[in-house]
């Protein structure tokens, strides 16, 4: 089990709120990035993960826990986004609900694999064209807004979003699966 887990689960059930914090600083973006694997949209994500950080603190989720956070999370986030995407979906296909059925039985997701996808992340990031690359950290990384973005760069919005849309094109068609880490 991973320590860092231990020491969060220990101070939110001592009712520290520090740990809350420490819970979302940790797992904040990442749970979005692993979101991004079912949805398309960035944003979706977000409102997905924050759900889900509100639920996990309203209804004090983590008193049942006894092991590591991490996987709980991942698998609800990953189980949220699919019920998330069946509703807003407008045609219903026999094979696409078994698909989400088969992805929603999955098991825990394996921290060593985790680690390989992260490793493979940061190498994909540090290849990509130099405007792309410092769109995408200053967006994902660094959660500016686009505005933000252009201010600081120096270019225009749209050309954030090109760059911003290039980047992930380019991270989609060259890593096998959206990665789970990015920076923990």
């Amino acid at each position: 089990m991973n320590s860092k887990d231990l020491k969060i689960l220990e101070k939110l059930k001592a009712g520290n709120p520090s740990g809350y914090k420490e819970l979302f600083d940790l797992y904040y973006m990442p749970l979005c990035i692993y979101s991004l694997k079912y949805c398309d949209s960035f944003t979706l994500a977000e409102d997905i993960v924050q759900n889900l950080f509100i639920k996990f603190w309203d209804e004090k989720i983590y008193m049942k826990l006894d092991g590591a956070i991490g996987p709980y999370l991942f698998k609800s986030v990953k189980n949220n986004t699919l019920q998330v995407i069946k509703k807003k979906s407008k045609y219903y296909f026999v094979e696409i609900e078994d698909q989400v059925n088969r992805l929603l039985e999955d098991e825990v997701v394996d921290m060593t694999i985790i680690e390989a996808d992260r490793e493979k992340l940061y190498k994909e990031i540090e290849a990509l064209p130099i405007k792309c690359k410092e769109v995408f950290k200053a967006i994902v990384l660094d959660n500016l807004k686009y505005k933000k973005v252009a201010l600081k760069l120096g270019i225009s919005v749209n050309t954030v979003k090109t760059h911003y849309s290039r980047a992930l094109k380019q991270l989609r068609k060259s890593l096998d699966t959206i990665i789970i880490l990015l920076l923990v």
